[in-house]
């Protein structure tokens, strides 16, 4: 039974990890972000910096890799 419980705090902790990776940039100012899916980027986005670059190629100034299916979202002030 103590087994159980260990295994199920540890999903828990791990899916209140995910969540928090899923929370939106930090806006100072009260400057708002505007987030696209890329169109470009193909496959599974492991690294934001190839991520950020194919964004740079779309006319974003930034992007990023979210999402539990880490898909590209390019990022830029609205």
């Amino acid at each position: 039974m103590e087994r159980f419980s260990r295994s199920v705090s540890t999903v828990v902790l791990l899916i209140l990890i995910l969540l928090a990776t899923e929370m939106g940039p930090v806006v100072a100012d009260g400057d708002k972000i505007c987030e696209s899916p890329s169109n470009a980027f193909k496959g599974l986005c492991l690294r934001d910096d190839n991520c950020d670059i194919v964004c740079k190629t779309e006319g974003f100034p930034n992007g990023d890799c979210k999402g539990f299916l880490r898909k590209c979202v390019c990022t830029k002030p609205c």
